[in-house]
């Protein structure tokens, strides 16, 4: 589980959970492959689709900047769910 860094919550994640669909950030290293068996081995729940796009590191003007990373809609499987994040329509 050290490729998930957390459950995005955003007016849009939070819409994508009435179609079954759970958003994450994970590291920009990790593949498509090790995402979809930590979330089917972590959360036991059966993934059919997974989307994924890299969102830019912002400046910090002291600091330097932050870093790049991945943001994965995963699509779960009717039936299934995460328990944290169930809704009352499933």
């Amino acid at each position: 589980m050290d490729g998930i860094k957390y459950f995005v919550v955003t007016d849009k994640s939070i819409r994508l959970l009435l179609k079954n669909q759970y958003t994450f950030n994970v590291e920009s290293g990790s593949t498509r492959t090790e995402i979809k068996h930590w979330v089917e081995l972590f959360f036991d729940v059966k993934v059919i689709a997974m989307n994924s796009h890299r969102l830019p590191g912002k400046g910090v003007p002291i600091m330097g900047h932050t870093m790049h990373y991945r943001r994965m809609m995963i699509t779960l499987q009717p039936g299934y769910y995460i328990p944290p994040f169930r809704t009352k329509g499933t």
